[in-house]
């Protein structure tokens, strides 16, 4: 099984200790959130294929990456940059930080362990797509002999993140909208040029009626890439968390609203206030992250 850590929360960045007493207590427990009962996650060397991280700031799991090394266990990173102002993501490091991130996991372990997210793509007076197109451009020349797979996706508007967009627009004195399809399509064909002069295909995560030429839909959690740097063959059936998800099955051992990132867009924090409360309560020795 390969095992997500997670699209849920940044663990990496926030959960290193309690990753790493899981990692040796050979198991963790996930609160299920969509309602029912806990369940086990085996991270035992025989169950596991491989683990996907993903992060915005992978500096504090060092010790923790070293851990996995040392049982054998292949992973990948997916690793967002996008260099978004303050106002739109208030606790995440400058994308220097991550370019020098994925450069050094990139000098250890190849090219294919990690996969650049700029990710998810959102339009305000801050950063229209003519913004975007430069900022994606200056990221790409620095990231051009890291990763040769840069992923995208358009913000999706849930009530709570239309509620957190608008509250901090009100603060910060911006406005946002979300893109009819056509406008979508035309900035993805944009940056598929750009990422294709700097060595790299783009993907499109689950909008596949973003897909065009030049791109290809993603496979976030991609067993073919785990493969190339397990140096094996790692198979799973593909199984999407949602309509248009090309990911292979896995299981995630995250928690939503467990985040301190500030993202204002973030589908998987409710409150910002609340996620750096419940990162405090977080025993690094409990079996789960959060009950």
């Amino acid at each position: 099984m390969i095992v997500s850590a997670s699209y849920r929360t940044d663990i990496p960045a926030f959960h290193a200790r309690w990753f790493r007493q899981r990692l040796a207590a050979g198991e963790a427990w996930v609160a299920n959130p969509y309602g029912g009962k806990p369940y086990r996650v085996s991270l035992a060397g025989a169950d596991v294929d491989g683990f996907v991280f993903w992060t915005r700031n992978l500096a504090p799991f060092a010790d923790a990456l070293a851990a996995v090394e040392e049982k054998g266990q292949p992973y990948v990173v997916q690793y967002t940059v996008t260099g978004y102002p303050d106002v739109l993501e208030t606790g995440v490091p400058p994308a220097e930080h991550g370019i020098r991130q994925i450069g050094r996991l990139a000098a250890r372990r190849g090219p294919w362990s990690a996969v650049w997210r700029y990710d998810p793509i959102l339009l305000t007076t801050l950063t229209p797509a003519d913004w975007h197109i430069e900022n994606f451009a200056r990221l790409a020349k620095a990231l051009a002999n890291s990763v040769d797979e840069a992923t995208v996706s358009f913000a999706t508007i849930y009530r709570k993140t239309a509620r957190n967009l608008s509250a901090a627009a009100k603060t910060a004195g911006f406005d946002w909208w979300d893109p009819p399809e056509d406008e979508q399509k035309a900035l993805v064909a944009d940056l598929a040029a750009i990422a294709d002069g700097h060595g790299m295909k783009l993907t499109v995560c689950s909008q596949p009626q973003l897909e065009q030429a030049g791109t290809t839909g993603a496979a976030c959690i991609d067993a073919r890439r785990l493969s190339l740097v397990a140096g094996y063959d790692i198979r799973a059936k593909r199984k999407g968390n949602r309509p248009g998800c090309l990911c292979a099955e896995s299981r995630d051992i995250g928690a939503y609203d467990t985040c301190a990132h500030g993202c204002v867009y973030c589908y998987a924090v409710s409150d910002h206030d609340r996620a750096q409360q419940a990162i405090r309560e977080v025993d690094p020795c409990a079996p789960m992250l959060k009950t």
